[in-house]
């Protein structure tokens, strides 16, 4: 099995192309390569295949000392309804893809790992920080175009997003995290559906609609809408 193959599958499904190795490689005797890859399956979230918190936790750590990413936390719109609406197995279908969605917004280098829930953070490293927001938005733009109607009638699934383009202290990504996570906030607030940035310390919260975008700015707690043509 060539790496070349692996990786081609792993963007389908992750933890299945490991496990799947780990079997060809152990009935072979090639008793190190099937616990690498067992290995490596430990770091995947055991539903949606995405990396899971302790792998999350580890690569920032590592990050850190580099040059720290931009990080966007996700977070479903009102999945709860989902659950509620369509039962909790077509959610379980939803968050898988919506992960594959979001890896194809992912820049080279770039990983998704649940966060927790229906929270998935995009690690998003050596990209700059409108790079950032526009990868951001092209994820929220990929899930709300999505055809969800086709796995059931009157299902529509949309996400909100805040981008942290850099810690607020050196080498701090728990505060860089958390400041995602009070920009989500605000997307959610602003109406859900929507990307939430701060540029030169106003919060920015932007949804591109065909050729217009609407721009929500922050200002001293009062939240005003504009639009750009």
């Amino acid at each position: 099995m060539s790496q070349e193959s692996l990786t081609c599958a792993a963007d389908a499904d992750p933890l299945a192309v490991h496990e799947s190795a780990a079997r060809v490689f152990a009935a072979r005797g090639e008793w190190r390569r099937a616990y690498e890859h067992l290995r490596s399956a430990l770091d995947l979230d055991v539903l949606t295949a995405s990396y899971n918190r302790r792998y999350l936790d580890r690569r920032l750590a590592e990050l850190r000392d580099a040059h720290p990413p931009a990080v966007a936390l996700v977070d479903l719109d009102l999945f709860k309804s989902v659950n509620d609406t369509f039962g909790h197995e077509v959610g379980d279908q939803v968050l898988r893809e919506v992960v594959r969605l979001l890896r194809w917004s992912l820049p080279a280098g770039g990983f998704c790992a649940r966060y927790g829930g229906e929270e998935f953070v995009l690690v998003l490293p050596a990209v700059g920080a409108g790079a950032a927001v526009a990868l951001a938005e092209r994820a929220r733009l990929r899930v709300a175009e999505h055809p969800w109607e086709r796995l059931r009638p009157g299902l529509a699934v949309t996400v909100s997003i805040g981008v942290a383009h850099r810690p607020t202290r050196p080498r701090d990504v728990s505060a860089q995290l958390r400041e995602a996570d009070d920009l989500l906030y605000l997307a959610k607030r602003a109406g859900r559906n929507r990307v939430a940035y701060r540029q030169y310390g106003t919060v920015r919260v932007v949804r591109t609609v065909r050729s217009a975008e609407w721009v929500t700015t922050r200002n001293e707690g009062s939240l005003t809408s504009l639009e750009r043509g």
